[in-house]
């Protein structure tokens, strides 16, 4: 048996316990098998009306977490379709007492159609989505037209979108789709985490990479009523 075997069981068995003693309920949205959907409140979900930003694939919650602290005047809300991970977000926002940030426990697509309202959102991120490898699986990869739809249905004028992939080949077929999109203006990126708060990576796959030598590639667009745009540098 390996070293780390134990420490991952023992991980899970003390956030097993946490989440026991501690309540999810204001952090957690449940909606993965909800039958019906309708556009959320912003302002009766947060109780404010501060502007809101939207991460699609939440996983553990890192990115949600530390957004959400340097960023108090806003409001973040994140989906995770693993309830395991999006129980472990729940958690890490509860542990911080993070008032302005919530994930759901739900599918992307269906949110992002039914419940997001029109004009609702002022930046959306999508951070390490799956590429989908086998040629067979890519109409499964989140980044398609159909997105982008609902991107532009959905942000703000002036409005952003960030992207982050560790594969090269998935980031290309970002940028090419980006680009037939004529209201989105490229400029250069602009971490949206404060970096003392975000040392350890932007999210818990920008971390592993980034240790492993990975490059990562960034790109960020804003939502204008003009053409065209400047490149960004990624890193």
């Amino acid at each position: 048996m390996t070293q780390t075997q134990p420490a991952a069981s023992e991980s899970d068995s003390a956030n097993r316990a946490a989440k026991a003693r501690i309540d999810l309920s204001r952090h957690l949205i449940e909606l993965a098998h909800a039958p019906e959907l309708t556009r959320f409140d912003w302002e009766a979900l947060f109780g404010n009306p501060h502007p809101v930003e939207f991460e699609i694939g939440s996983g553990k919650g890192l990115f949600l977490a530390n957004v959400a602290a340097s960023k108090p005047t806003r409001n973040f809300l994140g989906i995770e379709v693993s309830r395991k991970y999006a129980e472990q977000a729940a958690l890490r926002l509860a542990k911080r007492s993070l008032t302005n940030a919530r994930i759901i426990h739900g599918e992307a697509r269906a949110i992002l159609e039914r419940a997001i309202p029109g004009q609702g959102l002022a930046a959306i991120h999508v951070y390490f989505p799956d590429p989908w490898w086998k040629t067979r699986h890519r109409k499964r990869r989140l980044v398609d037209p159909w997105l982008l739809d609902q991107v532009e249905r959905t942000l703000k004028p002036e409005g952003e979108i960030h992207f982050a992939t560790d594969v090269a080949a998935y980031f290309t077929v970002i940028e090419r789709l980006m680009e037939t999109r004529t209201r989105f203006h490229r400029v250069p990126w602009l971490s949206p985490v404060d970096p003392e708060l975000s040392a350890d990576g932007l999210t818990n796959f920008d971390r592993k990479y980034r240790a492993q030598g990975r490059s990562i590639h960034l790109a960020r667009y804003v939502f204008t009523n003009g053409d065209g745009g400047t490149d960004a540098t990624s890193s």
